[in-house]
């Protein structure tokens, strides 16, 4: 118990560092930017995303430092400038419906580290990438959305990784930061990439709107795709 009350009291110390460190450099102490695309969590409680990189500028959402299931908040930034104020702001890409959503934050409160891998799907030719610039890690054969329930087409990135307890979405799955047509859908309707027990569907358009890759391919999407890895989804 003792160990436990002593391991509660350094997290909290951390908390407070961060956030003391945070708000000093929303303050106008000096903030270094990261090369994007960069992903990463956030150094306060709660931050509000704006349309422009401007304190002033209309609120696009409230993002929290854990989501409602608990996890960090992961968050990919895509591009980088000064803001109104004269500190360093990031454009976000964002976790939201309608997908595509962007909006801006202060750099000192995210906690951000640049990405090295990307996923290309190309939902005409049913087929995945991943690259890191312009080597080739992997290819392989998709199923997509069937018609009414397209994967939908942009720039997202792997907000959350887990091993599925259902068989039918195979032995590792990743979720995304886009939106299926289903609202009723786990989460709303997020779209994952995730394999599968029936192989012999890939290369159709079969899904709700996920990816659905061969086993094979989801157990590579374990080292090759972590927290923030940003993917396009391409016509």
């Amino acid at each position: 118990m003792r160990g436990l009350r002593f391991r509660a009291a350094v997290a909290a110390a951390a908390t407070l560092a961060s956030l003391a460190a945070a708000q000093g450099a929303l303050a106008g102490n000096h903030v270094s930017a990261v090369q994007v695309p960069a992903a990463g969590s956030l150094t306060v409680t709660k931050l509000i995303v704006h349309a422009k990189p401007d304190p002033s500028s209309p609120a696009v959402v409230t993002l929290r430092q854990f989501r409602q299931d608990y996890r960090w908040q992961v968050v990919l930034a895509n591009a980088v400038r000064k803001g109104s104020d004269g500190n360093l702001w990031y454009r976000l890409s964002l976790p939201m419906r309608p997908n595509n959503t962007r909006g801006w934050v202060p750099a000192a409160a995210l906690d951000l580290h640049p990405v090295a891998n990307r996923i290309v799907v190309r939902r005409g030719a049913r087929t995945i990438e991943v690259l890191n610039g312009s080597r080739l890690l992997l290819r392989a054969k998709v199923a997509v959305g069937a018609p009414g329930m397209e994967t939908p087409l942009g720039q997202f990135y792997v907000t959350a990784r887990f091993v599925p307890d259902d068989p039918f979405l195979g032995v590792f799955a990743v979720e995304t930061s886009a939106y299926s047509r289903l609202t009723e859908w786990p989460g709303g309707g997020k779209v994952g990439i995730h394999g599968t027990s029936r192989p012999d569907l890939l290369g159709q358009a079969v899904s709700h709107g996920c990816i659905r890759v061969s086993n094979a391919t989801a157990a590579a999407l374990r080292s090759l795709a972590p927290l923030g890895t940003p993917i396009n989804v391409l016509a």
